[in-house]
């Protein structure tokens, strides 16, 4: 027998299946061989030659026979290799492949998921329009979900108060959870100030190009501020709330946002026709069928 020490490295996959104990990070290593007499001559290895074809033989056998095994292992236990991965401040995590993916739940739903984002000034009519745009839909058996500013701020948000940083935070998480539903094959509607295009803007990145979309609700301050359905606004002018948008912080408008419903003065359209422009884009763009 001949053993042939190899020099090229070769990484290691982990496999729950052969693992009884903590996980250990895959690491390089060296492979060493051993082949029979017939190889040898098989290989090139025998004197004299080219001594540069006989190193590549060499290789060439060895990455083989480490793809063979890794392949019986694969085999085995049934299943692909995992990669871990870091993200964030997370280590040592696998994205694990569901067997019934996105598209499956939308033949099921007869729908495609997607997150309309409604944005606009406290008393712009977020929360009206979310209400009628998803009665609209269910009237016509589509499955949505509505995710309200102030609905996710009792639970999931209940932590964040009302600074930029934590208006940063608010959004972005509800941007991730608009996401899941989306992939779910839902509808989401996220009706929320959502004051800072930055914000906006990263929300959109999580998505497909075109599952994103934002419905500008334009309505000028001084409507708001009569409306103010809260009274919030009269609390903000009095000086008992800090940093209340419109007031003593910015809402930046959306640049290219897909839908805007605009209200000048008195002539404000009803929800239901505000609906009912959303759901024709909807339906134009195909999300209303598998």
């Amino acid at each position: 027998m001949v053993a042939v020490h190899g020099a090229r490295h070769f990484a290691c996959s982990y496999l729950p299946e052969f693992e009884s104990g903590p996980l250990v990070p895959c690491k390089l290593g060296f492979a060493k061989f051993s082949i029979g007499n017939n190889a040898v001559n098989n290989l090139g290895l025998c004197r004299g030659g080219d001594a540069r074809l006989r190193s590549s033989r060499i290789i060439k056998a060895m990455e083989e026979s480490a793809a063979f095994l890794t392949k019986d292992c694969v085999s085995i236990s049934g299943k692909d290799h995992q990669i871990m991965s870091c993200n964030g401040k997370s280590s040592n995590i696998v994205w694990h492949k569901s067997s019934v993916d996105k598209f499956d739940r939308q033949e099921l739903l007869q729908q495609k998921g997607c997150v309309i984002w409604i944005t606009g000034l406290s008393g712009s009519g977020k929360s009206t329009l979310a209400c009628a745009l998803s009665r609209g839909l269910h009237s016509r058996g589509k499955l949505t979900y509505i995710l309200d500013g102030d609905n996710v701020r009792h639970g999931l948000n209940r932590d964040l108060s009302f600074k930029a940083e934590d208006r940063a935070e608010n959004i972005r998480r509800i941007g991730e959870v608009a996401k899941l539903f989306a992939d779910s094959g839902v509808i989401c509607i996220a009706s929320l100030i959502s004051p800072y295009r930055k914000d906006r803007d990263g929300c959109r990145a999580l998505l497909p190009d075109g599952d994103f979309i934002e419905v500008f609700m334009d309505v000028p301050l001084q409507v708001c501020e009569a409306r103010d359905p809260k009274g919030l606004y009269k609390l903000a002018r009095a000086g008992k709330i800090k940093g209340f948008t419109g007031v003593d912080d910015p809402y930046e408008p959306p640049l290219n946002c897909e839908i805007v419903l605009k209200q000048m003065g008195d002539d404000c359209p009803s929800p239901c026709d505000m609906a009912e422009t959303v759901i024709s884009y909807l339906e134009e763009k195909g999300y209303l069928q598998a």
